[in-house]
């Protein structure tokens, strides 16, 4: 049996911050938590700063890092930026994803990230031509998160279109799978390991199409696993969803059993009223990511408004036009303070929850992103002292770290009780900004 003890100097449990901390944990698990713990115990780990639960990314796409910077010359709209992303995918092998993915994973341990939900589709080579692994890209991603450390929810994603009744481009290939069937029996050969859980993603409801959406639902609901669907990122997706069936993106996936409470949808941006009725009755949870939807001019979602309807919120980097869930917690109140010229929409540990708790339960991972007994021993550690966060009361640390702190700020990170990130340097990938740069270099 492996154990440790950590003490954190200020711990946010859930609604309140607590000065000494304990957490004692045992083969990855919190065994126990102490409070008043005035001094730390002999041989404990000190984390000092504010800890918090492990942070999840409940919507990424690795190989979009790759972008960073690049896309930002010139103007144009989210039409314009995909042309340069797949102009990326087209480049990628299995060696090559892993080494960036890798790469970027570490970036997310240092950015207090314990889990990521890796919303993959770049299944096969250029054309379409299977790998002799078919699943070689998936398992590229899978050993790429255990080796920076970090747990990842791989979200199997089925797009067989190019939009509605309109076959794959040259692009799309290696994408597809040729049909929803086929794509099943590929994913039924993934395994989970401790680290890494299999979940399903419908790309959109232009890119399957609906006599298929079932058959995806359906992988899902016998496994129980997340399913995970971009909805409604771009008006012109409803335009044309709304001409080819007549109805919502929303709706259309209501009708195909696609909606529950295992299910997100990622972005939910322009969305009707009744649209955001039926998610909220429904369960369906929502990911906001509101660094890439205001990147790629998207819009700000109606995120306040699925909340009180009944719709669990998460969050996530998506394009990781940066990668910082603090930011991503933030920005969705200072966004919807925006739109209504109003403030105080969430409260700090409601925007922590959605960035833990919540965020792990939408990857599979419902024991997940909380400090207590049972939880994986997963932690995150603001530092308090920094020009950024030097100055509040120690408790009001969770209005600090979501309204002040940043990625920079993350000291410490710890999954299933092994210390990933310690006085914010990574201990298993020594040099991330060099790894980075390797893997974006060998794409140019």
């Amino acid at each position: 049996m492996t154990e440790a003890t950590y003490w954190l100097e200020h711990a946010w449990l859930g609604t309140r911050v607590e000065p000494g901390v304990a957490v004692e944990t045992a083969d990855g698990r919190i065994t126990a938590v102490r409070t008043g713990t005035a001094a730390p115990p002999p041989g404990a780990e000190v984390l000092r700063g504010l800890t918090l639960p492990g942070l999840a990314n409940a919507h990424s796409h690795a190989f979009h890092r790759a972008l960073r910077g690049t896309v930002q010359v010139g103007s144009g709209t989210f039409w314009t930026w995909r042309e340069v992303m797949y102009s990326v995918a087209d480049r990628l092998t299995p060696d090559t994803y892993h080494a960036l993915a890798r790469a970027v994973y570490a970036e997310m341990a240092l950015a207090g990230i314990t889990c990521v939900g890796e919303f993959h589709y770049l299944h096969h080579a250029p054309g379409g031509a299977r790998y002799t692994d078919p699943n070689a890209m998936g398992e590229a991603l899978i050993a790429a998160a255990a080796e920076a450390g970090i747990r990842i929810t791989l979200l199997d994603t089925c797009y067989l279109a190019a939009g509605f009744g309109e076959p794959p481009n040259a692009h799309q290939l290696r994408f597809s799978d040729t049909s929803a069937e086929a794509w099943a029996e590929r994913c039924a050969v993934l395994k989970e390991r401790d680290h890494a859980r299999i979940g399903a993603a419908v790309h959109s409801v232009r890119a399957v199409p609906a006599g298929q959406l079932a058959t995806v639902a359906r992988w899902a609901e016998e496994r129980r696993a997340p399913l995970h669907v971009h909805l409604s990122e771009q008006t012109a997706e409803n335009d044309a969803c709304l001409a080819a069936h007549g109805c919502t993106p929303t709706r259309l996936l209501a009708d195909h059993g696609v909606l529950g409470p295992r299910t997100t949808g990622v972005h939910n941006t322009h969305l009707t009223d009744d649209d955001i009725a039926l998610l909220g009755s429904t369960g369906t949870g929502t990911c906001m990511c509101p660094t890439t939807e205001r990147d790629l001019a998207d819009g700000i979602g109606p995120a306040a408004a699925l909340q009180r309807a009944g719709s669990p919120l998460s969050l996530g980097s998506d394009s990781h036009a940066v990668i910082d869930l603090l930011e991503e917690a933030r920005a969705m109140e200072l966004d919807e303070r925006l739109r209504t010229r109003t403030r105080g929409h969430w409260t700090a540990a409601a925007l922590l929850r959605a960035a833990t708790a919540d965020g792990h339960a939408a990857l599979g991972w419902a024991e997940a992103g909380r400090i207590e007994p049972g939880a994986p021993a997963d932690l995150t550690t603001v530092a308090l002292d920094s020009v950024r966060t030097a100055g509040p009361e120690p408790r009001l640390g969770a209005e600090t770290a979501v309204f002040a702190a940043g990625a920079a700020d993350v000291r410490h990170t710890v999954v299933g009780g092994r210390q990933v990130v310690r006085d914010g340097a990574h201990t298993l990938v020594p040099d991330v900004p060099r790894a980075l740069a390797a893997a974006v270099e060998a794409l140019r």
